[in-house]
């Protein structure tokens, strides 16, 4: 396997690389292939890119047939009809069975881009600078989106350039199960000496994906909103990488039953791996002036197109949606019981998560490191994450056949076994 120029000449900024250093050529649904002809199944999925599997069928032929008419691919922010179809679909698939009114800004093609927007938007509406995050959130690399990014390995990456304009809160969970974080926050706004500038925003993840698959429980995020509205602030849920699906829902918020003032989506958007952000608000927060937050490639129509067929192919009923939601409890129980198996054998774990977006707790990154390596080794593409990379993360794509994801469980049963063996 011919690897030298890629080590030679990519940055040593690369990651995923490193995990799993092999050349691939192709990929279909949740397996890849690489140039030797080994399949591995893909519990990554371009790290929550690809939740309807590589190269969806119905998402490439809507992408092959809207190229071969010579449909405008790049058009920034022009009108096309393209750009027309999307928010028609979007707004009847999505937004109207679920009583939402938003009006959609495009922003960039990254969901960095959508946060930097997002939290901007807030300060232009509100008239204040402070956004509050969570710990152990992540919402970018970008030095706004850095800001309220917690993992202190992105915050040292500056070049010692302080992130401004951003204050952290203990999310739902950090101080323990019986503590509710949010007597916390109130508090703050309650009390003029308290040091908190009230801020325009609170930006939340409902599950935090890098920060280690933290779930939010349902009645704390509907406190979340009536604490912004209270306080008359926006609240703004980064559904970046538990959006489009991950949760079981479309939008993760659903299981709460909250409205955001502000939703970023991104990743899985496009459907088909290909850049796409929005930043979805209510009508009256639309306090933009023209051109005032702009992006040469926000007019990307080629993943407007291959968005439409995902929401008319897997959204237009409720079908996916339950199959998402059966597939997850299968996750679940199995997590469940590889978790209990650490724990017998002196290494306490515990499995977290909803829907699709699951994970083990070992505790301990090395060993997270050993299971994911094991499984590498035997055809699973499995990723980690959490503060020191000690949470073993499913994100396999949503389409995933049965056959393909009781296969994978099983190899990274065995990785455990393997590793408990010693």
């Amino acid at each position: 396997m011919k690897t030298q120029t890629l080590e030679r000449m990519e940055s040593n900024v690369r990651t995923y690389s490193r995990s799993f250093p092999v050349v691939f050529t192709k990929a279909q649904n949740a397996r890849l292939t690489d140039e030797e002809g080994r399949e591995y199944i893909d519990f990554l999925a371009g790290a929550g890119t690809l939740n309807y599997g590589h190269n969806n069928p119905h998402l490439k032929q809507a992408m092959i047939d809207y190229l071969s008419t010579d449909g405008v691919v790049h058009g920034l922010d022009m009108w096309t009809a393209a750009k027309r179809d999307y928010l028609e679909t979007l707004e009847e698939v999505i937004f109207k069975p679920r009583g939402l009114d938003y009006k959609v800004h495009l922003p960039g093609p990254t969901g960095t881009n959508a946060v930097e927007a997002a939290i901007r938007l807030a300060r232009v509406a509100k008239g204040r600078h402070n956004i509050v995050t969570f710990t152990n959130g992540f919402h970018g690399v970008t030095m706004g989106a850095l800001a309220t990014t917690g993992n202190r390995k992105f915050r040292e990456a500056t070049g010692g350039i302080p992130t401004q304009g951003a204050s952290f809160l203990p999310y739902d969970g950090y101080m323990g199960e019986h503590a509710d974080t949010l007597d916390y926050f109130e508090k703050l706004l309650k009390d003029n000496s308290g040091g908190l500038d009230i801020p325009a925003g609170v930006i939340v993840e409902t599950v935090q994906g890098e920060g280690g698959i933290n779930v939010a429980g349902l009645e704390w995020l509907k406190r979340l909103e009536s604490i912004c509205h209270a306080h008359d602030i926006l609240l703004i849920v980064d559904d970046i990488q538990a959006g489009c699906g991950r949760t079981g829902k479309f939008f993760s918020f659903e299981h709460a039953g909250i409205k955001p003032d502000i939703v970023t989506n991104s990743k899985s958007l496009s459907g088909f791996g290909l850049p796409f952000a929005h930043v979805l608000m209510r009508p009256e927060l639309d306090k933009w002036k023209p051109g005032q937050y702009n992006g040469t490639f926000r007019g990307f129509n080629l993943a407007m197109v291959t968005a439409t067929a995902a929401l008319k192919k897997y959204w237009s009923n409720d079908t996916f949606e339950r199959d998402i939601q059966r597939k997850a409890r299968i996750v679940e129980e199995r997590f469940q019981k590889l978790a209990a198996l650490l724990t017998e054998n002196g290494m306490p774990a515990t499995e977290r998560g909803r829907g699709l977006m699951r994970g083990i707790d070992v505790v301990s990154g090395e060993i997270a490191d050993k299971i994911t390596g094991k499984a590498f080794e035997n055809g699973l593409i499995i990723e980690t994450s959490g503060p020191e990379g000690e949470v073993v993360k499913c994100l396999c794509p949503l389409t995933i056949t049965d056959e393909d994801l009781l296969e994978a469980l099983d190899i990274l049963e065995d990785a455990v076994k393997s590793v408990v063996n010693g």
